[in-house]
């Protein structure tokens, strides 16, 4: 990967990083997103099932209802959705179904993972549509979000 690209990736995938700490501060797990197109971000989302009462409220989902509906369009061909944490299953499912063009995610969920860790939904060959995959961008820094949180509750 050229080193614009690698900063590009971590300038947007530092606004998730935020969007995390702010569900972290509401309780909710610490898991924030962005779809960008263009260079310009048109959705965020942070986890919110808890205060929304809704299963499906992921970060991934939030961000790609919010990006959908910025450009008046289901499909999101072209855009990349960069996660702090690897997307589960539901949420992979989603960007394949949007046409997500990438996927750019910190720490791998080892639990539910559903592009690389327990899975490999986003990029599988049985889909129509393939998802490039970019991992471990901010790794570290995503990974230490995630286990202060649950550090704290233990």
């Amino acid at each position: 990967m050229d080193e614009r690209r690698e900063s590009h990736d971590e300038f947007f995938l530092r606004q998730a990083l935020a969007l995390a700490r702010e569900a972290e501060s509401t309780g909710e797990v610490p898991v924030g997103a962005v779809v960008v197109l263009q260079g310009t971000v048109i959705g965020t989302g942070r986890n919110s099932p808890i205060s929304q009462n809704d299963p499906t409220a992921h970060a991934e989902i939030l961000a790609l209802r919010e990006a959908a509906a910025a450009i008046g369009n289901y499909r999101l061909e072209g855009a990349t959705l960069y996660a702090t944490l690897e997307p589960c299953v539901m949420c992979a499912g989603a960007m394949v179904a949007a046409r997500v063009a990438r996927v750019v995610f910190g720490a791998r969920d080892l639990r539910f993972g559903g592009v690389r860790s327990k899975f490999r939904l986003a990029d599988s060959d049985l889909l129509n549509h393939r998802v490039e995959i970019v991992e471990g961008v901010l790794g570290a820094e995503c990974a230490e979000v995630m286990q202060r949180f649950f550090a704290a509750r233990r």
